[in-house]
């Protein structure tokens, strides 16, 4: 069960407003735009973890390094994904920050756990329509959505944090859907190898934040407990 103590509405409506004015803003835009951008949703996602435990911020860091690491590794290196300028935006880092507080706070909501069962059986038919249409109807054959939508399948029945991956799958899909729609970002046809094609964007891309969850539910504790160890051992040193 996911924390209902912490408010849910900052990071959800922040986050709703902030990401796609992002995108909209991005359009044609010069890379130092895109640094300013950046440095805006830094601030945004910053001012937000102050309300949030010293857990909840561990685990946005943990996903925030994960999630570049994806990035620089899907993006650049291997274009599986490109974004309009061939690089990483400065926005997109903590915009994956922002995206996880977003369907965490989601997920701690007193309405969405109130109809959770509900909630996940329409995300399940939402989502499995959707990698349907992308595996066979669409112009883009799209089996790397079906795969992620598989992932999503396993969190949504087997995972600790359904509601969160009810709300990933709000979130991300839309703003995928927005982001290649206004050009910020688009996937190629296959994956390197040439064997699995993706439609643009994969229907299922919101099975990646349950994988981004896990990372966050094993190494922020880890990383909250190393920390305050440090601050423990320079107390004692300074005294």
């Amino acid at each position: 069960m996911l924390p209902a103590s912490r408010p849910w509405h900052r990071p959800v409506l922040a986050t709703m407003t902030w990401v796609p004015l992002v995108l909209l803003l991005d359009r044609g835009a010069g890379i130092w735009w895109q640094r300013l951008l950046g440095l805006g949703t830094w601030v945004l996602l910053l001012t937000l973890l102050r309300r949030e435990s010293a857990l909840v911020r561990a685990q946005v860091v943990v996903v925030v390094v994960f999630a570049t690491a994806i990035e620089y590794t899907f993006s650049p290196l291997l274009e599986v994904y490109v974004y309009r300028l061939d690089n990483v935006p400065a926005f997109v880092p903590p915009g994956h920050g922002l995206v996880y507080l977003c369907a965490l706070a989601m997920g701690r909501s007193r309405w969405v756990g109130e109809r959770l069962p509900a909630l996940v059986a329409a995300t399940l038919l939402l989502g499995g329509t959707y990698a349907g249409w992308g595996l066979f109807l669409s112009d883009r054959e799209d089996v790397l959505g079906a795969f992620w939508f598989l992932c999503l399948v396993g969190f949504l029945c087997w995972g600790r944090s359904r509601s969160l991956y009810v709300g990933a799958f709000l979130v991300v899909t839309y703003l995928e859907l927005l982001g290649t729609w206004l050009g910020t970002w688009e996937w190629q046809t296959t994956d390197p190898t040439g064997l699995v094609s993706i439609g643009n964007p994969p229907s299922g891309a919101a099975g990646g934040y349950g994988w981004f969850d896990l990372a966050a539910v094993l190494v922020g504790p880890v990383l909250l407990a190393t920390v305050r160890r440090m601050r423990g051992a320079d107390h004692q040193t300074i005294v």
